[in-house]
């Protein structure tokens, strides 16, 4: 006769296969906890040991100022890049992302779907599948009156 499954224990297990299954881990062990079918991340771990690189928020290029969020948000991660690149990182690296918007002043409004446009360039494709945890702000205006978008990062370097 089998023994019976103890309710705990059942519970248990089947939370530890629906978090696995909902998880994506990197390589390096950085583990991202995908949020649904929005391109960013609901949570990031990241182990012990790792060291953390705070980004700060960056405008876009003087060329990008005159356009829109879509032009200036590309222009922006672009940036960060180069940032990461000459510390030996890349995009996939950034954990956390803060993303400043103030209303476009031909619309009167925040261009969040150009933002996320230029976003998902960089972020969640095949060549580039990690995804930040994210959150997006409308703020009344930059330090200059020419920028639509500000982005300041956290990226982590494996030890």
């Amino acid at each position: 006769m089998k023994k019976p499954i103890n309710p705990a224990s059942a519970l248990l297990l089947t939370a530890a296969l629906v978090a696995a299954s909902s998880v994506k881990a990197r390589a390096d062990g950085v583990i991202r906890h995908p949020m649904g079918n929005f391109p960013i991340s609901s949570a990031v771990e990241v182990p012990a040991g790792y060291a953390t690189i705070y980004l700060a928020g960056v405008g876009p290029d003087p060329a990008d100022k005159a356009v829109d969020t879509e032009a200036q948000t590309r222009s922006e991660i672009k940036k960060l890049a180069t940032e990461l690149a000459g510390m030996h990182l890349g995009l996939g690296d950034i954990v956390q992302m803060h993303v400043f918007l103030v209303a476009d002043p031909k619309t009167g409004k925040m261009d969040f779907a150009g933002m996320m446009k230029a976003y998902r360039e960089f972020f969640g494709t095949p060549t580039q599948p990690n995804l930040p945890a994210r959150a997006a702000f409308q703020v009344t205006a930059m330090a200059l009156p020419s920028m639509l978008v500000e982005i300041e990062a956290i990226a982590v370097r494996k030890p």
